[in-house]
């Protein structure tokens, strides 16, 4: 049977309101979106299916005024990594996180996103992986929703262990390995719902999901982490997300903020 062709879906929105426009368009922009300018506005393109597409109608009730126009194109073979092309080395504290086409230092995080999207360029991430850089290191650390594992392979690289990396994708699970023992460091995977099954435990955990997961993830984690990093959220949803675990008995200890996206770090009081 032949695979239906691939389209490219370009959602372009004002630039002032880009950021925001990204986290209410989450809901069907799961897996990430190519990113690029386009005459002084913000495009956020994803490929698929026709079939597969969302609606106008649903991209405009999510985003509102922010959506100037909606496109569609058919795109030729190799759409899936057409987005490479936009991706810079990124610098975080002491990290330069680079892809591995791009030449660097030999202590650079070298992260391949694969098909995925991912790789140090998005603030959820950013502000992230600079609360874990003030973090002591050392035991245990859980990062749910790994992604490409940049978060998970920092952690290894900062001295925490072991590290598990979760992910509901089982290809992000094997680009999470790839990308681990091309740095040096051991994050062992774990295939799980996050939506759908309680996070499992470690004394130290990394969020970077949404603040719908987030919720979620306080509503059913069975036993709270000591420390945990929770990012994916615009700094007006920060102070529902730390409410929504202070049941849990932790308390906000740190922020870091990046334009529309902040991290909050969260401490047990007891």
């Amino acid at each position: 049977m032949t695979a239906p062709p691939i389209v490219r879906l370009g959602i372009r929105v004002r630039a002032d309101r880009a950021e925001i426009a990204l986290a209410q368009l989450l809901p069907i922009l799961q897996a990430g979106a190519e990113e690029r300018e386009v005459d002084g506005d913000v495009e956020y393109s994803l490929y698929a299916p026709v079939a597969e597409l969302p609606r106008l109608d649903d991209i405009r009730a999510l985003a509102g005024d922010a959506v100037i126009d909606v496109s569609t194109e058919p795109v030729p073979d190799g759409w899936e990594r057409r987005w490479h092309d936009y991706l810079r080395p990124v610098t975080v504290g002491s990290f330069t996180i680079r892809p591995p086409w791009i030449e660097g230092a030999e202590e650079d995080l070298v992260i391949d996103p694969g098909p995925f999207f991912g790789a140090g360029t998005h603030p959820t991430t950013r502000v992230a992986l600079r609360l874990l850089l003030d973090a002591e290191p050392g035991g245990p650390l859980c990062d749910w929703g790994a992604g490409t594992g940049v978060l998970s392979v920092a952690a290894a690289r900062l001295g925490f262990g072991p590290v598990t990396a979760v992910e509901v994708d089982p290809g992000a699970l094997e680009v999470i390995r790839a990308n681990a023992v091309a740095n040096g460091v051991e994050v062992a995977t774990r295939w799980l719902n996050l939506a759908a099954t309680a996070a499992p435990w470690a004394p130290t955990v990394v969020a970077n999901l949404t603040r719908e997961l987030l919720l979620v993830t306080a509503d059913v984690v069975e036993r709270p982490p000591r420390r945990l990093i929770a990012s994916g959220i615009l700094t007006r949803e920060v102070d529902e997300v730390a409410a929504a675990f202070a049941p849990r008995g932790l308390r906000e200890s740190a922020r870091h903020t990046e334009g529309e996206w902040t991290a909050v770090a969260l401490e047990a009081t007891a």
